[in-house]
């Protein structure tokens, strides 16, 4: 509580000054792109929110194997926290994929395999949720949880590799290869200093979601304790 109290305002500032810098550069300094024009700069949203989308639910998987593994406090934590503000990447990244699509594809949406996988992904971000909201024991909600979390983490790798394993409308991966990116430097950068704030951004609100439910636990723990005399 001591150190994120502390790194919160500095998070906050480098994020949004990033986002900021980021989107301004994509939006009035980069040029069009050749063959997609305008609609390019629907780029500097959908793909750091696809991305923070694979990358909160890595996370969420990774805390819950702490959590079964080790008994780490805040595994569940960090898990529980790291939910809500995946799944609202992964909504987002949906919704700016289908605005994107249409220009150049023709229509909104397609059931190929890196659509509908991320679609997926969705669902299971609302299937760990809800587990944590029916399931009254907060001990076995944690536990069913994050057995939950790790078997849909096998998603993430359908996801990162389905335009190379099947045939998709989807292009395939530009920025993160072996050979280097092949996207052009003055469409690059933007993006790059964009991801970043959309990281730090996540970053900031999961620590922020993580402080609030390390408070609603105390609160709770006061409460029995004042129920039990």
């Amino acid at each position: 509580m001591a150190y994120s109290g502390i790194a919160l305002p500095y998070l906050w500032t480098i994020a949004l000054l990033s986002m900021g810098t980021g989107l301004y550069l994509g939006v009035f300094v980069a040029p069009a792109d050749y063959q997609q024009g305008e609609s390019v700069r629907m780029m500097y949203i959908h793909v750091p929110t696809a991305w923070l989308s694979q990358f909160g639910y890595g996370l969420m998987a990774f805390a819950s194997a702490m959590a079964l593994i080790f008994r780490h406090p805040l595994a569940d934590v960090a898990a529980k926290s790291a939910a809500p503000i995946g799944a609202a990447f992964t909504f987002l990244a949906l919704v700016t994929g289908a605005l994107w699509g249409k220009p150049m594809w023709g229509t909104y949406w397609v059931w190929d395999a890196r659509l509908t996988s991320v679609l997926i992904l969705f669902f299971l971000y609302l299937g760990y949720m809800a587990l944590w909201a029916t399931i009254e024991d907060p001990n076995r909600a944690a536990r069913v949880a994050a057995v939950f979390a790790l078997v849909g983490a096998v998603n993430l790798p359908i996801i990162r590799f389905s335009v190379d394993w099947w045939n998709t409308l989807h292009q395939p991966t530009s920025v993160f290869r072996l050979d280097g990116p092949t996207i052009h430097p003055s469409l690059l950068w933007p993006l790059l200093i964009g991801a970043i704030g959309f990281t730090l951004f996540f970053v900031a609100v999961l620590l922020v979601r993580m402080r609030a439910e390390i408070l609603r636990r105390r609160v709770r723990t006061l409460q029995m304790q004042q129920a039990a005399r």
